[in-house]
């Protein structure tokens, strides 16, 4: 069995790899519902694909549970969302908003399913919090008076509510494997967008195609495995503390790719956020560790 410490560190790359669906989204220049679809569709064949190479072919074929249809739902729409208000406003101010949903996520499930939140937990949450605020660029006294940034506020929105239902749903036990639920989740959203791109005329160059391929294998294939997995082990708000991260990627590649500068400021929110991070997977570590049976002697 993995150890807590390897959940944590899957949790951290899946946000890693979340990061890169803005930068991958604006080069394959194409709708959101065919970006989505095929970061969906190729996921799970990639997914397929891997099973079938690790000995894993039994998982494949199995009856699915309806939460998990419902949360491959969810996956869609949180992805189309996303890719959608990146068309609108600029990608800062998309992850502003849906970086809410670690936070509304470990509130329900303190409420709902009695994750109950410590005092240190609550610090972190806090402390990520505060990062994110100041890695925010400031808005504009008037920038919702723009119809483009208001369609991508309102877009931002749907995306944070269903992200935090897609982490809430993941988090209920289950007899299902990681892979056999990522597999659902993955096919079932895949079919959710299908109608829709099935009205719109495809034409992908070889760079587009290029594009739509990394976008199923990182974004989609592995990062939402690695959530998955990390989801069914990690408390909510341990998993949402360290998705945090998410943003930090996104700043760091939109500085890498496109040369956007860093304020003294944003780098500092970049720092509490990882500072967050780490302690907050201390903190799960600690509590595993104190619930961990004695050996038999």
């Amino acid at each position: 069995m993995q150890s807590q410490t390897g959940y944590i560190v899957l949790a951290l790359m899946s946000a890693v790899l979340m990061g890169t669906i803005g930068i991958l989204a604006k080069y394959a220049a194409l709708p959101a519902e065919q970006i989505t679809f095929f970061r969906l569709l190729l996921g799970s064949l990639f997914l397929i694909a891997y099973m079938l190479v690790s000995g894993k072919k039994a998982q494949i074929l199995h009856k699915p549970s309806k939460r998990h249809m419902i949360n491959g739902a969810m996956l869609a729409g949180f992805m189309s969302f996303y890719v959608e208000a990146i068309d609108y406003t600029s990608m800062a101010n998309v992850i502003m908003v849906i970086y809410l949903a670690p936070l509304l996520t470990a509130i329900i499930a303190h409420l709902v399913l009695g994750e109950k939140l410590k005092l240190l937990n609550i610090v972190a949450i806090g402390i990520a919090l505060l990062g994110f605020t100041l890695m925010s660029p400031s808005a504009s006294s008037n920038t919702l008076a723009n119809s483009d940034e208001a369609r991508g506020l309102f877009f931002s929105i749907l995306a944070l509510f269903t992200y935090s239902g897609f982490m809430l749903i993941n988090r209920k036990p289950s007899k299902a494997t990681a892979y056999q639920s990522t597999l659902i989740q993955l096919s079932v959203g895949a079919l959710c967008l299908l109608p829709l791109v099935m009205t719109q005329d495809i034409a992908l160059s070889g760079e587009q195609l290029g594009y739509l391929l990394a976008i199923g294998f990182l974004p989609g294939f592995l990062a939402i495995l690695f959530a998955v997995k990390a989801l069914q082990h990690l408390p909510a708000v341990t998993f949402g503390t360290l998705a945090y991260l998410e943003p930090v990627a996104v700043v760091s590649l939109a500085w890498w790719l496109f040369s956007e500068s860093l304020t003294p400021i944003q780098l500092l929110g970049c720092s509490l956020i990882i500072t967050a991070g780490m302690a907050q997977g201390l903190l799960s570590q600690g509590i595993q560790s104190r619930t961990r049976p004695e050996p038999a002697q």
